[in-house]
């Protein structure tokens, strides 16, 4: 049986991950692939670091260049993260012709078309299925699954943290930093938390799907970005009075007006309760594809962690092998540009309903002042929500609007919360109905 050699950079958490789950099933994937897969060298920080699982200590060295140089080597894995050594370790790489496994989604997020253009130039392949949902298989079904389709949308929850969060703000009634603190207490977030809570992780790869499905490189500074940080107790349970529930939502969507365009943008969301992704809760990832030719279809599973990224890696290792058995090193390129001129909308035109939480004198003729002012920037209002039973002199005023655009919607916030009658910062999210 044909024999391919590996090669690993990493060797904490997901490295030892990757590592054990090959030693428990690399004989079903070597009787699968016709292919034998054999571990070379793993680069480390120190030997002595703590990992959830062994590794033996001949396959172990502190120098990562002995594991890309090593001429045995014919996959490299890089599982370092960070988009400092981890770019040049992986640019080293691709420069020998080597196939590259990663799941760095702030490196593809950030340098993604010169790796790209590196594997190019060597004839290499560059896999990240890992980089996108943890086990999801969601870039395989890009790009190759769902081969013979355009998406008109992609919609995801595409990071756990987040999701943990805000689903037991709902199901529990806790406030975001009781949950959060918890969450960092469990392992869930880190410390600091903001790469997850203030919305980059999801832009990374949200950046990477819509990219991905409409074939020109989506660069992280144009997508619009809203972290969780601003929702409250006070918003999940009116939301749910209205029939939503709120989650952070990557979004990639074709716009059919006649500008034309592609939205890409991560922002709290009032999702339906009848919608599938309204259930997704906890740790977990979905994505909702539209397909044009398939219609609508779900991909769900556990988004992070040791054994969700040890899964999609070795997914990607076994592409890579039967690349090398068949002498294909390109049968799936790593990124097809085929829309070089696509465009990202300006976040100011995208419509869509809005979600709108005031604090306001609790006076007549409140409401008709803010009436008045979304009247004027033509905003309709749906629906109103003003509780009894709140003390004080203010109380939350709750309004669903009906289509208009984000910056509409900007400059009536801006004179309402200039009104005497208003006080504090508004809560302001947008609502999808996924027509």
């Amino acid at each position: 049986m044909q024999q391919v050699n590996i090669g690993m950079l990493g060797g904490g958490t997901v490295g030892s991950g990757v590592y054990h789950a090959w030693k428990h099933n690399g004989r079903v994937m070597a009787a699968r692939l016709g292919v034998k897969i054999r571990f070379c060298k793993i680069a480390v920080k120190s030997f002595d670091e703590p990992r959830p699982y062994p590794i033996p200590a001949p396959l172990l060295t502190t120098d990562w260049q002995a594991v890309v140089n090593d001429p045995q080597v014919q996959i490299v894995i890089e599982l370092v993260g960070g988009t400092g050594i981890a770019r040049t370790m992986v640019l080293a790489a691709l420069r020998q012709g080597k196939t590259v496994v990663t799941a760095n989604k702030a490196l593809l997020s950030a340098c993604g078309p010169e790796l790209f253009a590196a594997a190019a130039r060597t004839g290499a392949n560059l896999y990240y299925e890992a980089s996108v949902c943890g086990g999801i298989p969601i870039i395989k079904c890009l790009r190759e699954g769902l081969v013979a389709n355009q998406f008109p949308a992609i919609y995801g929850i595409v990071n756990g943290t987040c999701n943990y969060i805000l689903s037991r703000m709902q199901q529990e009634g806790a406030d975001f930093a009781e949950v959060l603190a918890d969450a960092q207490k469990q392992g869930y977030a880190e410390t600091p938390p903001d790469l997850d809570i203030e919305g980059k992780d999801a832009q990374h790869k949200t950046g990477i799907l819509a990219s991905l499905a409409h074939g020109f490189w989506v660069p992280a500074d144009r997508i619009h970005t809203e972290g969780i940080r601003n929702v409250s107790q006070i918003d999940m349970r009116f939301a749910n009075k209205l029939g939503y529930t709120i989650k952070l939502l990557g979004i990639a969507k074709r716009l059919s007006d006649r500008k034309g365009g592609v939205q890409v943008s991560v922002q709290p969301t009032l999702i339906p309760h009848s919608h599938v992704l309204a259930s997704v809760n906890g740790v977990f990832n979905a994505c909702f594809v539209r397909g044009d030719v398939v219609g609508d279809t779900l991909f769900y599973g556990r988004g992070a962690g040791k054994d969700a990224t040890a899964s999609a890696v070795l997914s990607d290792v076994a592409d890579a092998a039967l690349d090398l058995k068949l002498g294909t090193h390109l049968r799936v390129p790593p990124f097809n540009a085929h829309a070089r001129s696509g465009r990202i909308r300006p976040i100011a035109e995208i419509i869509s309903r809005y979600y709108l939480r005031l604090s306001a004198v609790d006076q007549p003729g409140v409401l008709a002042k803010i009436a008045a002012i979304l009247a004027r920037a033509k905003i309709g209002i749906a629906s109103v929500i003003q509780p009894e039973g709140h003390p004080g002199n203010f109380v939350p005023l709750i309004l669903m609007t009906h289509d208009a655009s984000h910056a509409a919607m900007h400059r009536a916030l801006l004179q309402i919360t200039r009104l005497p009658v208003i006080t504090g910062k508004p809560a302001v999210f947008r609502v999808e109905n996924f027509e």
